[in-house]
C-alpha cells in the first residue's frame, strides 16, 4: 500500500504542503492543468527551491497576473532546471490566505479587495471539471474551514463570507495539495504528533490567541490531538489544519514504511529554533506481515490497530453498552474474552479492532466509559477476501447476501442477517429456511 507520512517538525500550511508534494515529484504542469479548470483568471505559479537552516526544498507561490511560462519540472534538483520554475497560472509569498486572520507564516504586503463567501467558492469548484477526486476533497476541506469560521463568528456556515480564505491564493493552495496527493497515488496519509505556539496574531477582527481559533474548531472537530509547546510563533494554519484533518488516516510516529522518496515543503519564515520545513515522506507500508504482492494468492491485505484492556469491576451490562458505543466510534469489531487477573479475579479482557484514523476515539470510550487506566494498542497486518454485496431472489422474498471473493472467484457467501431477518417477517417463514435459500440462491450456491 503506498502511503505518505507527513512529518510536521515546523507545522504545516497549504502552501507547504504543495511544496512538500512538487519534491516528491509531482510536475507543475499537473497542478496547473488542475487549477487552469476553475475559473480564476490569469495566474502565475512559482515553484522556488530554497533552504532553511540548510535543508532544501520547494517554496510554492501564486499571485495573479499574465506572465511567461518556463518549461520546467516542479521542485526538481536537476541543474538544468533551474533554481526557480514558473507556470503561467498566480504571489503566495508572503501570506496563506486560510482565514479572516493575517497569519504569522505568510504575510502578503497586499490585501485582495474582495474574497469570496463559501457558497461562491462551492459553487465555483462544483461547476468545475477538476476530477472527482480533487473536486471531493476541495469541496470537503472548504467545508471544514465554514464550519469552523461559522461558529467562531456565530453564523450558519453557508452564509460564512471569507475575505482571505476565498483569495485565489488559498484555493490554489487547497486544490493543488489534493491535486498533488491524488497525482502520487497515496491510498493513506499518516501524519506525526501536531503542536502549535503560543502569542497572538493580527487579524482582521483583532487580536486572536495562537492556536488560531478556526485551526483549533477543525482539529477540535476531527478528533485530531494538539499540543502547545512555548515558542511565539504560529506553526498550523487553519487550511493545513483542515488538510490534515481531511486526509490524516492516522496521527502518530511514522509506521513502518519502506521509504520511496523524501520531500520538503518550505514556510516563508527563518526560524531560529528548527528548520521551516515540512517533511513528506512517501513510500510502501510495510508493517510485520505480507504485502500484497508478497501475500499472493489473490488476497487483500491491509494494517489495522488492535487495542485492549483488562476489566475486572465493572457489570456485564455496562460492557453490553460500552460495545454499542465502541462500534459508533468507528471500531471494526469489538469482543470479550475471560481472564484471570490478579488476586484470582475473573475478568474481560475488551479488545476492539480500528483503522489507525478512529484510535482516539475509541480510546476516549474506553476511558470515559469503563474502568480502564490504560490500554495496549498494536498494528496488526490483515490477509483478507474481497468483500462484495448481491441480491438474490427467494421463494421469500430477495435477501442481501455478502460474497468474499479471492482472485475473482466467489468462496465465502453469508446472507445479510438483518435482511434475511426482514424477510422471515414478512413471509412468516423461519430464519433457518430463509437463510438457506438465500445461500443457495447466491453466486456460491450456483457454483455448486
Amino acid at each position: 500500500m503506498k502511503v505518505l507520512f507527513l512529518d510536521c517538525i515546523s507545522g504545516i500550511s497549504g502552501d507547504m504542503t504543495v511544496g512538500a508534494l512538487c519534491d516528491l515529484g509531482v510536475k507543475p504542469s499537473t497542478l496547473e492543468w488542475e487549477l487552469a479548470k476553475l475559473d480564476l483568471g490569469d495566474f502565475h505559479m512559482h515553484f522556488e527551491r530554497q533552504q532553511r537552516q540548510s535543508i532544501e526544498g520547494v517554496k510554492f507561490g501564486i499571485h495573479e497576473g499574465k506572465t511567461h511560462k518556463e518549461n520546467a519540472e516542479c521542485g526538481t534538483r536537476n541543474a538544468e532546471h533551474g533554481a526557480h520554475t514558473h507556470s503561467h497560472g498566480h504571489e503566495h509569498h508572503e501570506h496563506e490566505h486560510t482565514h479572516e486572520c493575517h497569519e504569522q507564516e505568510h504575510h502578503h504586503p497586499h490585501e485582495h479587495a474582495h474574497g469570496r463567501s463559501h457558497a461562491e467558492i462551492r459553487a465555483l469548484i462544483e461547476r468545475s471539471d477538476l476530477s472527482a477526486f480533487v473536486k471531493k476533497h476541495a469541496l470537503s476541506i472548504f467545508q471544514r474551514i465554514a464550519v469552523a469560521e461559522g461558529k467562531i463568528h456565530g453564523m450558519p456556515p453557508e452564509k460564512v463570507a471569507f475575505h482571505e480564505v476565498g483569495a485565489l491564493d488559498s484555493i490554489a493552495d487547497i486544490v493543488c495539495a489534493c491535486a498533488g496527493i491524488e497525482a502520487l497515488g497515496v491510498e493513506k496519509i499518516f501524519v506525526s504528533p501536531l503542536f502549535d505556539g503560543r502569542g497572538w496574531i493580527d487579524c482582521a477582527h483583532g487580536k486572536f490567541p495562537i492556536p488560531a481559533p478556526a485551526t483549533l474548531e477543525i482539529l477540535g472537530a476531527a478528533g485530531v490531538s494538539l499540543a502547545q509547546i512555548d515558542e511565539p510563533v504560529e506553526f498550523i494554519t487553519p487550511t493545513g489544519a483542515a488538510i490534515v484533518a481531511e486526509f490524516g488516516a492516522g496521527f502518530g510516529l511514522m509506521p513502518e514504511i519502506r521509504v520511496e522518496k523524501i520531500g520538503y515543503g518550505v514556510g516563508t519564515r527563518t526560524l531560529t529554533t528548527r528548520p521551516n520545513v515540512l517533511r513528506a515522506v512517501l513510500g510502501e507500508e510495510s508493517g510485520s506481515g505480507l504485502s500484497a504482492a508478497q501475500a499472493g494468492g489473490g488476497y487483500e491485505t491491509d494494517t489495522i490497530t488492535r487495542i485492549e484492556t483488562n476489566i475486572d469491576d465493572l457489570s456485564p451490562e455496562l460492557l453490553g453498552a460500552v460495545m454499542d458505543k465502541l462500534f459508533s466510534a468507528g471500531a471494526l469489531d469489538v469482543f470479550f474474552t475471560p481472564v484471570q487477573m490478579k488476586k484470582n479475579r475473573p475478568a474481560a479482557q475488551l479488545t476492539a479492532l480500528c483503522e489507525e484514523s478512529a484510535v482516539a476515539k475509541i480510546a476516549d470510550v474506553i476511558f470515559s466509559e469503563t474502568t480502564s487506566f490504560g490500554v495496549r494498542m498494536d498494528r496488526v497486518n490483515r490477509l483478507k477476501l474481497e468483500r462484495r454485496f448481491e441480491k438474490v431472489t427467494t421463494p421469500f422474498g430477495e435477501v442481501t447476501v455478502k460474497l468474499g471473493l479471492r482472485g475473482g472467484e466467489v468462496i465465502q457467501a453469508s446472507p445479510e442477517f438483518e435482511s434475511v431477518r426482514a424477510v422471515s417477517e414478512k413471509s412468516g417463514q423461519p430464519l433457518r429456511v430463509v437463510h438457506e435459500a438465500a445461500l443457495r440462491a447466491s453466486s456460491l450456491g450456483g457454483q455448486e
